[in-house]
């Protein structure tokens, strides 16, 4: 994949928007419009290989495994290093916001945010719902979580076969796996023409005015994502995953670009599985966790939520006490650990923190309109985050075994 070709693909789109945006050109209005299909196009593409690359993939993972004491211990292990980065992430988020509100100015929020989903979900309802009732329903709904779930739990009952028939539906869905991250690295060689059509539509309808006014905004938050890879990501791998943060960075630069570039975890899975084989982690560990993180894991997008919940509070004058601070905080928490690994679903996903303090669902609308931005960065911090758990698991889990760290 040529990420140069993606980012003159993208900085042609900004082009066009901004171009269209600031002269008001009925022909360039049209054209950034007409574009827009090609942006749809590569999404679809995207997320017609999703569901089926994160079955193939857990489901070798967990197999593979072969002992479910080790499923277990692994699987806990990864989803606490998940939460104990979430956490940090939604508290760098609102800190670096509060400070950078001091620089902005008054925002108008927009006038309708009407075709967005934006019902919170009952926590009893969610719960059950985490075990699907049908789970080729599931996939066909896009509802990864629960699909997740009864993958695990089918590749788990795998392991207990007989051998031969563990190693036929394993190779059957390795081979299936092998497959459609090839079909995924074909859809992603098409990203410059996606990215173009993603990118020109949007800022066109958004316009340089609202560009501006949030520009303090998206810098916040770009700079806490920065902080929590600094402070929070790269000490992780380095103090409990035994890697030095220089040769993590180094190790992990095609998964930032094409995380940055396409916006989507999921996406980016072909790029992390091939670099964490290079990094040197164990297949048994990255298998199971880098899917699973693929899944569940937003650290970027539990930062992005913070920073957005703080700004939209303080332009509808909604004071955060220490109370609504602290219900913001857990339903972010949980909020983040349910968006889809697909571009600007943390937007939608944050309705419920949003209601829990308050604020007015509109400013949904004003985030959609600037989205593109603050998306890249959060999604390669997403994938850092999914990175360093993998190599974090694999360091921890090798110690455990008195395992030296290559």
């Amino acid at each position: 994949m040529n990420t140069s070709a993606i980012l003159i693909g993208l900085a042609l789109g900004l082009g066009l928007g901004v171009a269209a945006s600031a002269t008001g050109s009925p022909a360039l209005l049209r054209a950034s419009e007409a574009v827009e299909p090609l942006g749809q196009i590569f999404l679809r593409a995207i997320q017609m290989v999703v569901i089926p690359l994160v079955a193939a993939v857990v489901f070798v993972g967990v197999a593979r495994i072969g002992n479910l004491r080790k499923l277990g211990r692994q699987g806990g292990l990864a989803l606490g290093i998940f939460w104990v980065t979430t956490l940090p992430a939604i508290l760098i988020g609102m800190g670096v916001m509060t400070f950078a509100l001091t620089f902005t100015a008054p925002i108008p929020p927009p006038t309708s945010v009407a075709d967005l989903d934006t019902a919170a979900p009952d926590v009893v309802d969610f719960l059950v719902n985490l075990v699907p009732r049908n789970p080729i329903q599931a996939a066909a709904d896009g509802s990864l979580l629960p699909l997740l779930i009864f993958i695990v739990l089918l590749a788990a009952a795998t392991t207990t076969l007989p051998k031969e028939k563990q190693e036929t539906l394993t190779s059957f869905a390795e081979t299936l796996g092998d497959a459609l991250i090839k079909l995924m690295t074909w859809i992603l060689w098409t990203a410059p023409v996606g990215v173009f059509g993603l990118a020109a539509p949007v800022v066109a309808q958004t316009g340089m005015a609202m560009l501006q006014n949030l520009a303090v905004f998206i810098g916040a938050t770009v700079l806490g994502l920065f902080l929590l890879k600094g402070l929070v990501l790269l000490p992780l791998v380095w103090i409990l995953g035994g890697v030095a943060p220089g040769r993590f960075m180094r190790a992990t630069v095609g998964t930032y670009t094409v995380g940055f570039t396409t916006t989507t975890s999921v996406g980016t899975l072909p790029m992390m599985l091939r670099e964490a084989e290079k990094l040197g982690l164990s297949k048994s560990s990255f298998s199971l966790v880098l899917p699973l993180a693929a899944s569940i894991n937003r650290p970027g997008s539990a930062l992005f939520q913070s920073t957005s919940l703080v700004f939209l509070a303080a332009m509808y004058g909604v004071p955060l006490d220490a109370g609504l601070i602290a219900a913001a905080v857990l339903a972010i928490f949980l909020a983040s650990m349910t968006v889809a690994p697909v571009p600007s679903s943390s937007i939608v996903s944050m309705a419920p923190a949003l209601d829990v303090v308050g604020v007015p669902l509109a400013g949904l609308g004003i985030l959609l309109g600037i989205d593109r931005v603050p998306d890249a960065f959060r999604t390669a911090v997403n994938v850092i985050g999914h990175m360093s758990a993998a190599t974090t698991v694999d360091g921890v889990t090798r110690r455990a075994g008195g395992m030296r760290i290559g």
